[in-house]
């Protein structure tokens, strides 16, 4: 769930923008105030040398204000993995507090990543129509209510609290894209620009532990305060946000046009059916496991939700002016990346869940002591993030890839087949140490590879679609295990049943995770063999014109 500093030139843009941002947004200097802004613009848009006399949004900013811009926004990736720690490490004081069976709290964790990874999309469009700054507070705001009403829920049932559950993951479906989007608009191309997204990457893990750790502290003396001192941070950043955060122009494309004809560019249509089919075919693999396959409403549902992708294929393709997805960008080389992300991603999904389970359920952890084991992933993948972006343009992202899904699937394997007595200074602290290496490596390999898959005006739809696949693949990931996990364990009364079910589910993630591995191998091989063809070529040419 993390991009780093490999998305750098290239796939640093909006999280849905199909545009250059970095020439869209650039801004005249003291020596070009002798032209008009329009003149100045269409001057640099159409001769190069007008470029190197502009400059970006953030060399416009002081030092302390360029810190606290990135603070804040790369916040938004750091508050969406704190949403996810803070309750998973506390995942079973709320269980036994609404009287939840062990089957039921996956969807505490599901329920939030399939709203994440399921508005990604339309979220970033609704950025470059309404404006990217507008819209990463709504989502701060947004998530502040439902965390909110997540502790509230302590006064009614567990219903209520799915269901804020649910609803909270939007606001980081809102806050990714257009935080991504802000970064690229706001810088030009360059280290500084691969530095602050080296630091986006390296909140992912970070705000996983904070978020599990102060959930940890806050259940020793009330559950509930966990989610409204979240809250009351998040009411902080949209505050600050609002008044140091920089504004970048909207998309030309919407900027000028009338609310009505904003209303159709959003592509609602298309939004409704896609949303719909994503969220009712996941809501019936994460059903399943808890009520059983043989309920007939979770075929009907599943069957609904199939039946909505060719309606959304339809609009897309024949009714829409702006689709959410250009098909156009979509290619081979898009799905051998999309296919080892689903894989990967999953897998990671699953061991995730439940080394918390192997540890508070089997080892009898504490969620503090919980958290302290887990944190080593944290210096894991700063390091992570950092080697990937100084080595990925020199070896290339395929193999950066590959080297990631290897890395998902080693540390999937250390943890499943840990022996319970073992010290956890063995395979539990190694597993720790190396499956973040696969979060961050895959999303940067991914999103430059997708930026050299699609034409120039599709460029920003790369970091747009791996998030949605990377957040959407963590909750069916979780449907999928929970399926073998409940098939298998004989009803989990005993611990060695437990055991039984947790090693099965990860089972299942080392085939994801090792189908993913195959996939990314094959693509390396393919654009391996690709680019020497083309040098035989070149040196066929050369020789030719000797």
């Amino acid at each position: 769930m993390s991009p780093t500093g490999a998305m750098s030139e290239k796939a640093s843009h909006s999280a849905s923008s199909n545009v250059r941002l970095d020439l869209e947004y650039a801004e005249p200097t003291m020596s070009d105030t002798t032209n008009s802004p329009t003149e100045t613009d269409e001057a640099a848009k159409d001769d190069p040398i007008e470029l190197t006399r502009t400059k970006s949004i953030a060399e416009t900013l002081s030092l302390p204000r360029e810190i606290l811009v990135v603070a804040i926004v790369c916040s938004a990736q750091l508050l969406t993995q704190a949403g996810l720690g803070n309750v998973q490490t506390i995942v079973h004081i709320i269980g036994d507090h609404f009287g939840l069976t062990a089957g039921e709290l996956p969807w505490l964790i599901a329920g939030y990543s399939l709203t994440v990874g399921t508005f990604i999309l339309i979220s970033g469009r609704f950025g470059d129509v309404f404006g990217y700054k507008r819209m990463l507070l709504i989502g701060f705001s947004w998530m502040a209510i439902w965390t909110m009403v997540l502790g509230l829920s302590f006064y009614s049932n567990h219903v209520l609290f799915t269901f804020a559950r649910v609803l909270q993951g939007i606001g980081p479906a809102i806050m990714l894209p257009n935080g991504l989007a802000i970064l690229g608009a706001t810088y030009a191309p360059g280290r500084r620009k691969a530095m602050v997204f080296a630091i986006f990457g390296a909140t992912a893990p970070t705000g996983s532990v904070i978020g599990s750790t102060f959930s940890g502290l806050f259940a020793l003396a009330w559950w509930p305060w966990t989610y409204w001192s979240f809250s009351i941070y998040l009411v902080i950043i949209t505050v600050v946000g609002s008044y140091i955060v920089p504004d970048p122009p909207k998309k030309s494309t919407f900027a000028d046009k009338p609310l009505k004809e904003k209303l159709w560019d959003l592509d609602l249509p298309g939004a409704t059916a896609g949303v719909t089919a994503l969220v009712l075919f996941n809501f019936a693999w994460n059903q399943a496991p808890l009520v059983g396959w043989p309920k007939a409403y979770v075929y009907v549902v599943m069957i609904i939700g199939i039946l909505f992708v060719p309606l959304f294929f339809y609009i897309e393709l024949r009714v829409s002016p702006y689709p959410l997805i250009p098909f156009e960008a979509l290619s081979s080389d898009v799905a051998f990346v999309l296919a080892s992300v689903a894989c990967g991603w999953s897998g990671f999904g699953i061991w995730y869940y439940y080394i918390w389970q192997y540890a508070q359920v089997l080892r009898g952890a504490s969620p503090l002591l919980s958290s302290a084991w887990v944190a080593p992933v944290v210096p894991s993948g700063i390091i992570a993030a950092i080697i990937t972006g100084l080595v990925i343009h020199r070896i290339g992202p395929p193999p950066v890839m590959m080297i990631a899904l290897t890395a998902f699937t080693i540390g999937i394997v250390l943890i499943m087949t840990a022996p319970l007595s073992q010290t956890y200074w063995a395979q539990f602290f190694l597993c720790t140490l190396i499956t973040p290496w696969g979060m961050d490596m895959s999303f940067p390999a991914a999103t430059l590879i997708l930026s050299d898959a699609v034409k120039k005006e599709h460029q920003g739809i790369g970091a747009s679609l791996v998030n949605t696949v990377v957040n959407y693949s963590i909750s069916l990931g979780l449907g999928f295990a929970g399926t073998v996990e409940v098939h298998v364990n004989n009803g989990g009364t005993t611990p060695e049943d437990i055991l039984k079910g947790y090693r099965a589910a990860w089972y299942m993630a080392v085939g994801l995770s090792g189908l993913g591995m195959g996939i990314s191998t094959l693509y390396c091989f393919i654009c391996w063999r690709a680019n020497k063809m083309r040098a035989n070529l070149s040196e066929k040419d050369e020789e030719a014109k000797a």
